[in-house]
């Protein structure tokens, strides 16, 4: 017996669209993060149930150093300035989507200190994934931000988007050409924000 799978999120389709931000989880020089970032922002938008930001973490203040009470214990710790664009938009956010490369089968630091300086703004949120990298397609570092996310109370959603080696994907004129498949991916992705963020922001207000 087939089972039909239910991608309609809880509000109805010209109900207010639920807030997703787009994090690029990568500072380093030469990075490739924002080009994914901005073709899954259009994606987003095309999609029409999220009003969508990004927050690119190279533009947010992020010491390595955490505060003496972890935020697990402090909801609200002494954050620099710098952070408070990405604790805003991490706090408003019914969902949020990271895109990160794979750096020796793993994700990068700087990604791991802005999850760890927040808590609560991860708590009963819908999480998902765009990888990127030479092999997997960042497929290791999906796996292990899974994990994490699990700790805090946020939902990683099944679906998500991969680019292995997407070096090979660029044309003559340098313009990043996107696998065909990838708009697929990104749409089964988004179905699904659509209804766990939908289902738990209808909880959180419960």
């Amino acid at each position: 017996m087939e089972i039909e799978k239910k991608t309609q999120g809880p509000y109805e389709a010209d109900s207010e669209k639920l807030k997703l931000t787009v994090v690029i989880g990568s500072v380093r020089e030469g990075r490739f993060g924002p080009v994914p970032a901005q073709w899954f922002r259009e994606q987003a938008e095309l999609h029409g149930r999220f009003e969508v930001e990004v927050v690119d973490l190279a533009d947010i203040e992020l010491p390595g150093e955490l505060p003496a009470v972890p935020p697990a214990m402090d909801p609200d710790p002494a954050r620099p300035a710098g952070m408070e664009p990405l604790t805003r938009k991490l706090a408003e956010a019914d969902a949020v989507v990271v895109v990160t490369p794979e750096y020796n089968r793993s994700f990068p630091a700087a990604l791991k200190q802005a999850i760890d300086w927040h808590f609560t703004q991860w708590q009963r949120k819908a999480v998902g994934f765009v990888g990127y990298s030479g092999g997997t397609g960042g497929v290791l570092a999906i796996e292990q931000l899974r994990q994490v996310f699990g700790e805090l109370w946020a939902h990683t959603v099944r679906e998500y988007v991969s680019f292995p080696r997407y070096y090979l994907h660029f044309g003559a004129d340098g313009s990043w050409q996107v696998p065909e498949e990838a708009s697929g991916a990104a749409k089964l992705m988004l179905d699904e924000l659509d209804w766990w963020a939908g289902a738990l922001k209808t909880a959180r207000e419960g």
